[in-house]
């Protein structure tokens, strides 16, 4: 089971397209995994016969557990030996509570603290949603794993008391707040620019071809030649110079966000961008992202603007070391040569890891993308 996303830990099998002893060739889709955001098409990695699948449909399987071979033609799939039993884990508790535990789950308290709990990403996302406490949850998974179906059913279950959900909601903004931007040494900065050439040059380059994303992925791509620092990672405690800009594009999808990306966006035409960007939406709409289609991105660009979003946060995705959150653009007044005059405006809000690029090196980055906006048909054709 391949690792599709950070911190995944578990993949659902959809379904299988090739059977137990065809053949197949290098780069043919084998498999479809939904993971917690998407479904993947699984490419074979090398020539050969598919043999000795270990997990069917509707299996979810750990990550790095072996779910089938490929095998060259007349060979056998290694056999292997029985997994070894779990460890017991050690349980504290007192006779009354040994008594009223025959229908538990050998080896879980039915008090186990949330962390010691089994359960999956999207199970334990949902959780802290909808504010249901999974340490009473049953899990109906592998292993007695919490499943995102488990965690549905407990929340639509009557509260108990209107008490307990305000607090539920109190301890889920705060874990919110805490998990989100205790993470990495953070700053933001924010820039009103005016967008008035982006609109012309949209126009030109054909409303019903390229969107306004697809011309900031152009311009934060070139702009990025300029500040490679902006396009590292933080990479075991050093920071690494990615070679390559590849803009990474948040999606909506069910259930949550991808980051779609455009990979050497600096080298590409506008077209290129706009027709790859529409193709990963298409299969991210479609639940057919491949893997190849949200891994590599050295810098990501949220926008919200058609949303009517004037202006967000955006929280960095490691080893990324900046983000771009982009609002709508509309009519605002502003001071043009001494007199308010109306023009169309934008706010970029970049969220940066201190431990990679400082405020100043983040501001001239930001000010650099914001004069290519204004005189867009300068930087890119």
């Amino acid at each position: 089971m391949p690792a599709l996303e950070m911190a995944q830990e578990t993949g659902k099998i959809v379904s299988w397209l090739k059977k137990e002893g065809e053949p197949v060739t290098k780069g043919e889709i084998l498999l479809e995994v939904e993971t917690d955001k998407a479904v993947v098409e699984i490419e074979a990695t090398a020539d050969g016969v598919l043999a000795g699948i270990k997990s069917h449909e509707g299996d979810v399987v750990p990550v790095g557990r072996t779910i089938a071979w490929l095998v060259a033609p007349g060979e056998e799939p290694p056999v292997e030996a029985p997994a070894a039993a779990p460890a017991a884990r050690a349980i504290t508790a007192t006779p009354s509570q040994v008594a009223g535990s025959v229908n538990e789950r050998p080896g879980r308290s039915q008090t186990a603290p949330a962390e010691a709990v089994q359960i999956s990403p999207k199970a334990r996302r949902l959780a802290k949603e909808k504010g249901v406490d999974i340490s009473k949850i049953r899990g109906t998974g592998p292993d007695g794993t919490i499943t995102s179906d488990d965690v549905l059913k407990a929340a639509e279950a009557p509260a108990e008391s209107v008490a307990s959900a305000l607090s539920a909601v109190a301890r889920l903004m705060a874990e919110r707040t805490t998990q989100s931007w205790t993470q990495v040494p953070h700053f933001f900065l924010v820039r009103d620019v005016e967008a008035g050439s982006l609109l012309e040059l949209r126009t030109k380059l054909g409303v019903t071809v390229v969107t306004h994303t697809d011309l900031l992925v152009a311009l934060v791509a070139k702009v990025l030649t300029k500040h490679p620092k902006v396009n590292a990672s933080w990479d075991n405690g050093s920071i690494r110079l990615n070679p390559g800009i590849n803009i990474s594009i948040a999606m909506a999808v069910q259930d949550g966000v991808v980051g779609a990306v455009i990979s050497n966006a600096d080298k590409i035409a506008v077209s290129e961008i706009a027709a790859q960007r529409k193709e990963l939406t298409d299969r991210a709409r479609g639940g057919r992202l491949k893997p190849a289609d949200v891994t590599g991105g050295t810098f990501t660009i949220t926008n919200l603007g058609m949303y009517n979003i004037d202006a967000f946060n955006a929280i960095i995705a490691p080893p990324q070391a900046a983000i771009l959150a982009i609002g709508r653009i509309s009519d605002r007044v502003i001071a043009l040569n001494g007199q308010p005059a109306v023009r169309p405006m934008m706010t970029l809000t970049l969220s940066g890891d201190h431990r990679v690029i400082d405020g100043a090196q983040a501001a001239v980055f930001l000010n650099d993308l914001a004069e290519a906006i204004r005189v867009p048909a300068q930087w890119i054709n």
